[in-house]
């Protein structure tokens, strides 16, 4: 079937086409529209005539998409898809943002980080859907699996918008139980008598995620590994169980329960962290306001890190 000719696409025919497909039956379908079902049957007909092909399979309980009409009902869904969200960068303003915002970042920062900041921005724009998928896998953005990121890699799709957040380091930490039953470790030599939690095999969201045992190879030191694990997330609740000494990222600082901070003087290479979304939303609301509150967020928490009460800081005090 060839929809070149679109002469013979009638807008209000798709329309109705693609609430049938959604809907499975002509009465369904005419009750979502607000249609008489003959009305609605009429308009597939006409729209079949006019392609010269069968779009459904008829059956005596519902309808059933032909090869030709998957086809077509997966072009309409994205061609609408696309036109919902054209109008609505047309219309919202910061002052009403409002629709839905797939936001993807790691397990580790996702759980950790964000979540328990989200309900200052859910509250302050109640209009926006925030939807938040946790992977630490990098969704494609360019593909619409999610309309932002936040990542620790440059990326490196040229058709993406970045804005550096800032820089973070990684600090080694242990529970306090581990450290009452193996002692404090005073150095990086010491780490020779402990047990490691590091990460496995997978896919790394931080590619220098394994800094502490290098750090101790080039230092001539055998580590000792006791757990690996292929996930941030899954490091920090090994080291709060007590397994072995593990490296986290800074913001752990705050929101880590029931770790300790250990050779504070010994730190990991910079991470840089990055805001990421496709070009096709530069002008989007959503996307500007929820970037503003990130800036805003991770501004005060590096103050909150380096010990200064954030509500006396000028920039993001009130």
């Amino acid at each position: 079937m060839s929809l070149r000719t679109t002469g013979r696409l009638d807008w209000d025919k798709l329309r109705v086409f693609h609430a049938v497909a959604d809907a499975g039956s002509f009465t369904r379908a005419s009750e979502t529209l607000n249609l008489s079902q003959s009305a609605v049957s009429r308009q597939i007909s006409a729209l079949e005539e006019s392609l010269g092909v069968s779009l459904f399979h008829r059956h005596a309980r519902g309808l059933i998409l032909t090869e030709q009409g998957d086809l077509l009902y997966k072009t309409v869904h994205d061609v609408f898809a696309k036109l919902n969200n054209v109008e609505t960068l047309l219309t919202e303003t910061k002052e009403n943002a409002e629709g839905l915002l797939r936001v993807t970042t790691t397990v580790a920062f996702g759980s950790v980080w964000l979540t328990s900041r989200l309900k200052e921005f859910i509250r302050a724009y109640p209009g926006i859907e925030v939807m938040l998928r946790l992977d630490d896998r990098e969704l494609d953005l360019a593909m619409r699996e999610a309309d932002v990121a936040l990542r620790f890699n440059e990326p490196r799709q040229p058709d993406l918008i970045q804005r550096h957040l800032g820089s973070l380091r990684g600090s080694i930490y242990a529970s306090p139980e581990y450290l009452k039953e193996r002692g404090t470790p005073n150095s990086i030599e010491e780490l020779q008598q402990h047990d490691l939690v590091t990460f496995g095999e997978g896919v790394s969201p931080v590619a220098t995620i394994n800094w502490l045992p290098d750090l101790l190879l080039k230092k001539g030191i055998s580590p000792h590994v006791s757990l690996r694990v292929n996930n941030i997330y899954g490091i920090y609740r090994a080291v709060q169980a007590g397994i072995g000494v593990g490296t986290l990222p800074e913001y752990f600082m705050q929101e880590g329960r029931g770790i300790t901070r250990i050779l504070p003087e010994v730190s990991g290479p910079p991470l840089d962290f990055y805001f990421v979304y496709p070009e096709e939303l530069r002008q989007s609301a959503r996307v500007s306001v929820f970037r503003d509150f990130l800036v805003k967020e991770i501004a005060k928490a590096k103050l909150q890190i380096a010990g200064i009460d954030p509500k006396t800081d000028p920039v993001t005090g009130t």
